[in-house]
């Protein structure tokens, strides 16, 4: 459990969202937004699958980097901003499923760097799958204009 630095991160993460127009065309939309702690989905479309019908490999890093990285940022002070400084994606099945569903959290923040990790679950009849799985380093940098 963590606290934030910032009161006003859950309305600056859900600003931040709805000015990242990629983000707004792939569908990506939040569900929770906590100190520490962001979780996301994403209904799936044909757009967001590759040549055999699996949903795209950067839909799912997509997805990691956003949630992780507005993880780090919901603890980051109001004259802060997070960049991913290193991502590493593992994908463990393919998505084959109608909906996503993204977690993202912080595992060490700190004043420079914080060390996040996400999950994309794909959301099938048979249940929920865990498909992607990433280990992220955010650089805290000072805001620009």
């Amino acid at each position: 459990m963590f606290t934030s630095k910032n009161q006003d991160f859950r309305a600056l993460i859900a600003d931040k969202l709805d000015r990242q127009y990629f983000m707004r065309h792939m569908g990506f939309e939040l569900t929770k937004i906590e100190a520490g702690r962001i979780e996301g989905r994403l209904p799936v479309g044909q757009i967001h699958k590759q040549q055999n019908e699996f949903i795209h490999g950067g839909v799912v890093s997509t997805i990691c980097d956003i949630v992780a990285g507005f993880a780090a940022f919901s603890l980051v002070e109001a004259s802060k901003h997070v960049v991913t400084a290193e991502i590493k994606v593992s994908y463990l099945r393919p998505g084959k499923g109608k909906m996503l569903e993204a977690e993202g959290w912080v595992v060490k923040p700190g004043n420079h760097f914080s060390f996040c990790e996400a999950e994309v679950w794909d959301i099938r009849d048979s249940g929920r799958v865990l498909i992607g799985k990433a280990t992220t380093t955010m650089a805290i940098i000072d805001k620009f204009s």
